[in-house]
Order: structure tokens, then C-alpha cells, then sequence
């Protein structure tokens, strides 16, 4: 049987998503998890990676096993066991072939920014402390990303991926008080991708990049044209959408 779990994580402790040989990461806690709870040996695949220091406040992992899990009991037993920082919310069973991250639909990210400086915000935001951004340009040149499909210049160098091809259909700035997120939703993302937008489109919120520069940034598929990544700490995975009749063996 295959079942879809739902979690969250605070990311700061681990060395992002995937299983590093000299790292800790938040698969391995969950793969042990799941291998301690169902006395065998388990192995997650998610939906996607998260860097280090990178949070998910909803993540799907799938797993394979032939014991039928109880899901509320299950969900006690593995969050009993689990760190702190990493929380199951919910487990089903899907069809055999459903896959986490090949059937998703959309998947969003937010990524904070606090203007000042909070000490009980430093593993959650990135801090600009008397800096002053113009957020309708911004957001102006955030708008520019829905026109365009190729994202090469926003991506980690030296990635596998076959395309670099991602449909945006979200992104855009949203400012309370000194808080300010950034919102972005797509059918996929590459690596380093939504922080690489970011920091981009704080350099242009800065004035040391125009809304000409980013149309020239993206058209150069250069990696060494875009801004500074932005900090891991501010980025969240917020969502994964999957079409309903995955649930349930439909």
C-alpha cells in the first residue's frame, strides 16, 4: 500500500529535506521515524528539496508498506517520537502509482522579510534593518516573471534538470507594517530558484537593478546576471496541491 503523509518543519537545524552522508537532514528524522513506529525499514519520497535552513509548513512525503496503518493512532506514535521542529498532520492511502512530487499540480513558497531587527524572528526572516525598498516596483518587476517561462537565470548552476521551463501563475509582494512576503506559486520551481527571484528583486526594490535590467537578466539564461540569493532562513514551503482523486485508492 501507498500512503501520502503531510508535515511541517523548521528547517534551521537540518541540512535541508534530503538525506546528506554527513549532515543531518529532515528526511532522515523521518525515515527513522517511520522505520521505528513500523519496525522496518522505511524510505520517503517528497514532493521536493528544501536547502538548509529552509522551513515547509506543509511538505508530502509517500511511502510503501504492506501494514495498514491506523491514521490517528499512527500520527500520535510518529510525532511522539519525532523532534520538536518536525510535525505529521495527516496520512492516507492514494492509488499505487501516486507520487508526491510527479503528480503535484502547483506548489507555493513565502518568503519573509522583516524591516528592523527582531531577535525572535532571526530563524524566520530575512532582516533589513534601515534599508528602504520601493514595493510597488517590486511588485511591478515581480509581474514581469508571469510573462516568461524560462527561469535558467534564477537556477542553482550546474543543475540536472532536464528544462528549465516553470509556468508562474503567482507572485507578488504584500506589506504589513514591518512585515513584508513575498508570495510565488508554480507548477514547479528549480533549485535556488524562488530565493535567486528574491534577491533580485530586492537589488531592484534597492535601485541597484531597473525593470530593464530584469527583462535582460532572464533573457541572458546566466545564472551570474541575477541577484544575490536571498537567505535561506525567510523561505517557506506553504503548499502542495494535488487533484482530489488521489486520496483514498480512487
Amino acid at each position: 500500500m501507498r500512503y501520502f503523509i503531510e508535515l511541517a518543519y523548521k528547517g534551521t537545524n537540518y541540512h535541508g529535506w534530503q538525506i546528506q552522508p554527513d549532515a543531518i537532514s529532515v528526511q532522515e528524522k523521518v525515515n527513522l521515524a517511520f522505520s521505528k513506529i513500523l519496525n522496518t525499514t522505511i524510505q520517503t519520497v517528497a514532493a521536493g528539496r528544501t536547502d538548509t535552513g529552509v522551513h515547509a509548513s506543509q511538505m508530502f512525503v509517500h511511502v510503501d508498506t504492506t501494514i495498514e496503518i491506523n491514521t490517528q493512532n499512527y500520527i500520535f506514535k510518529l510525532n511522539a517520537v519525532l523532534p520538536d521542529d518536525i510535525v505529521i498532520y495527516d496520512i492516507f492511502e492514494v492509488y499505487q502509482d501516486a507520487h508526491t512530487r510527479f503528480n503535484a499540480t502547483s506548489r507555493s513558497y513565502e518568503y519573509k522579510i522583516y524591516q528592523g531587527r527582531n531577535p525572535f524572528l532571526l530563524e524566520t526572516t530575512w532582516q533589513l534593518y534601515r534599508q528602504e525598498l520601493d514595493v510597488p516596483l517590486m511588485n511591478q518587476a515581480a509581474s514581469i516573471l508571469l510573462e516568461h517561462t524560462d527561469f535558467q537565470c534564477f537556477s542553482k548552476a550546474k543543475s540536472d534538470v532536464k528544462t528549465y521551463n516553470c509556468s508562474i501563475t503567482e507572485a507578488k509582494w504584500v506589506q504589513k507594517d514591518e512585515h513584508l512576503t513575498f508570495y510565488i506559486t508554480a507548477d514547479r520551481f528549480l533549485r535556488n530558484m524562488v530565493r535567486a527571484i528574491v534577491g533580485t528583486l530586492v537589488e531592484i526594490g534597492r535601485g541597484k537593478k531597473s525593470i530593464e535590467d530584469l527583462h535582460s537578466i532572464i533573457a541572458s539564461k546566466n545564472r551570474s546576471n541575477a541577484g544575490t540569493s536571498a537567505p535561506a532562513q525567510g523561505l517557506s514551503l506553504t503548499a502542495v496541491i494535488y487533484s482530489e482523486n488521489i486520496k483514498n485508492g480512487r
